[in-house]
């Protein structure tokens, strides 16, 4: 009854190398499995992404100023 057994490495290093080594190629062929997009729809999800970025910036900015001008200087307005 001989028994084999799997080797233990002999320190942590190993241990470590060994998982690290093992993550790596899991996420190799998790990388297979994605489906990239085509260049034309990185481009048109790109110019979606900066045209309302842009358009969420200028309502931002435009709330801002409009509650400044009603609490800022309308409140001062009001304790003259």
């Amino acid at each position: 009854m001989d028994r084999v057994q799997a080797a233990q490495p002999s320190n942590r290093v190993v241990g470590w190398v060994d998982q690290t080594r093992g993550f790596l190629a899991a996420v190799r062929e998790e990388l297979r499995k994605v489906t990239w997009p085509t260049r034309e729809e990185l481009i048109k999800a790109t110019r979606m992404i900066i045209i309302l970025s842009i358009l969420l910036g200028i309502t931002i900015g435009l709330m801002d100023w409009l509650l400044q001008v009603i609490l800022v200087d309308g409140v001062a307005r009001i304790a003259r």
